[in-house]
């Protein structure tokens, strides 16, 4: 079989193709882009950060992109695509398809002017959104839910936990920080059957110092921020920053599968 070559680095390898092409909807009778192409012209966009319009010409025109896009993000695809490589990569390193710890943090994130459902989060002093998400203990992202920046991580972590046994039934115990403390402990509990632990500072711990299972969701944070779209939210809908995400941890799973 001839190699196709690849236009820009951020292109999908032979191999990582290999892997998305079957997770992906079936492609409509009418269609006249490859679902490659589109991936591509996705990943694209996600790693430089660039506008929907200033894609090269080398790739589908944006609003073909864009249109599908769109349509995937509504059927919840990315999410699923996520989900399946999860399971995909742990098994590949002798995990379980399915975790029973996971790690949930939040990340506020400024804003462009286009945004929609602004907040501002006092404790961060950062007017915009925020990123809630759960991890399972290789670092691999779970589930992210966008919100505006004042809601708070306790509001945020219910709306992760919210019918998580639906996919993650197995997950026993869920690591946090101090700012998870309260009667979520007890509600995550009653709802997941599953322990939620509060990982704490060291008595009279001055500076950062590294905490235990905390790290690894700041090791998330880190390789979703390879991708310069999220630099910032540069989205109108909650949805579709949600989907920026996704797709950003399918690339990086994808990469890691394939190597």
């Amino acid at each position: 079989m001839k190699r196709r070559p690849r236009r820009y680095p951020s292109d999908l390898t032979d191999k990582e193709w290999e892997i998305l092409k079957p997770l992906l909807p079936a492609p409509g009778a009418n269609q006249k882009n490859s679902q490659r192409r589109i991936i591509d012209s996705l990943l694209y966009l996600d790693r430089t950060g660039c506008q929907w319009r200033w894609l090269p010409h080398e790739y589908p025109a944006w609003s073909s992109v864009y249109y599908h896009f769109a349509k995937w993000t509504k059927q919840e695809v990315w999410e699923g695509i996520n989900t399946a490589l999860g399971k995909i990569d742990r098994q590949k390193r002798g995990r379980t398809a399915t975790p029973s710890g996971a790690l949930i943090d939040s990340q506020s994130v400024k804003t462009s002017k286009e945004a929609g459902n602004v907040g501002f989060d006092g404790g961060k002093m950062i007017k915009g959104h925020k990123r809630h998400t759960l991890a399972d203990t290789l670092g691999n992202l779970l589930k992210v839910v966008v919100t505006a920046a004042n809601i708070s991580d306790i509001a945020g972590a219910k709306l992760i936990v919210t019918n998580l046994a639906d996919v993650f039934s197995t997950i026993q115990k869920i690591w946090a920080d101090g700012g998870y403390r309260g009667n979520l402990i007890e509600w995550v509990q009653e709802t997941l059957d599953a322990v939620l632990e509060i990982v704490s500072r060291e008595p009279g711990q001055k500076g950062f110092k590294v905490q235990p299972k905390r790290w690894v969701i700041e090791r998330t944070f880190a390789w979703l921020g390879n991708y310069r779209r999220l630099s910032k939210d540069y989205e109108r809908l909650l949805s579709t920053s949600e989907a920026m995400i996704y797709l950003a941890s399918i690339n990086t799973m994808l990469t890691r599968i394939a190597r």
